[in-house]
């Protein structure tokens, strides 16, 4: 299978060592030229990927932001012959343009999110099996295909995903917002605390849990927060109304009030796991 692989970060480099690990071909590029460069001197890669070799590609991963995945299949639609599948963290904007492109021009798009990563960016962190088990959420243009979802799963068959979920766009961002945006929001303002820099010596696990994430790429998650504001802010307004909630017992001495809270958190998490 000839691949593409459009963006040579963390995913992207996954991807690619991912696909020639497994003797396919993989064609690659990146805005910064050398690391394409260096990711085929890597033997990561195979030649870089240019205009003429995308109608040949079987599969093309964007493995880029939001608004560059949008900006890319919008120059390159006319070539276009099989399947695009992006990597974005958020789905709506890309799928609403991808979809349309791609009927308009007759290739496949389907909206991919691998759910997978470290608080590393860059080809450097990259690693074949990154994705081995992690879970994959596709976003395909009709839901109930499910000659479509086989095709699809074929396709990514070399990172070895685990769990692979099926939704629509509106229903993974909003999902998303919760599990990892709201994470990552959390995680960067906790550790912004005074307090912080006088940690060691008296932190231990839960400290290493909770501030994991606040080393993030700054202008990706800008980009993912933004485009996906809506239910991000609703998330932060559940958060801080319960954030006031144990405030509040904590300011008027309620210990009823206080470990109610507690013990309905903990039911909570025994039952989402």
């Amino acid at each position: 299978m000839k691949v593409g692989i459009v963006g040579l970060g963390l995913i992207g480099g996954s991807l690619a060592k991912a696909y020639k690990e497994k003797d396919h071909e993989v064609l690659v590029c990146d805005i910064d030229r050398s690391i394409a460069e260096f990711a085929i001197m890597a033997n990561a890669a195979d030649a870089l990927l240019t205009d003429e070799q995308l109608p040949h590609c079987e599969l093309i991963l964007l493995a880029i932001y939001p608004k560059a995945a949008i900006a890319w299949l919008s120059e390159k639609a006319d070539k276009l012959r099989h399947t695009v599948i992006d990597c974005c963290g958020v789905k709506r904007d890309v799928c609403d343009m991808g979809f349309r492109l791609a009927q308009e021009h007759g290739f496949m798009f389907v909206g991919g999110h691998p759910m997978a990563g470290t608080h590393y960016s860059g080809f450097k962190y990259s690693r074949a099996s990154l994705f081995k088990g992690a879970p994959m959420v596709l976003v395909p243009p009709v839901r109930d295909d499910m000659q479509l979802i086989d095709d699809i799963r074929n396709l990514l068959a070399p990172c070895e995903f685990g769990k692979i979920s099926v939704t629509t766009a509106q229903r993974h961002d909003e999902m998303i917002a919760f599990t990892s945006q709201l994470a990552h929001v959390v995680s960067n303002a906790y550790v912004k605390s005074p307090t912080a820099m006088a940690h060691k010596g008296f932190s231990a696990g839960s400290y290493k849990d909770l501030t994991r994430v606040a080393w993030l790429n700054a202008p990706m998650w800008t980009d993912l927060f933004l485009e996906n504001r809506d239910y991000l802010m609703a998330e932060l307004d559940i958060i801080i109304a319960s954030l006031h909630d144990y405030r509040a017992a904590l300011a008027a001495s309620d210990r009823d009030r206080l470990c109610s809270l507690l013990e309905d958190g903990k039911k909570r998490k025994e039952e989402v796991g």
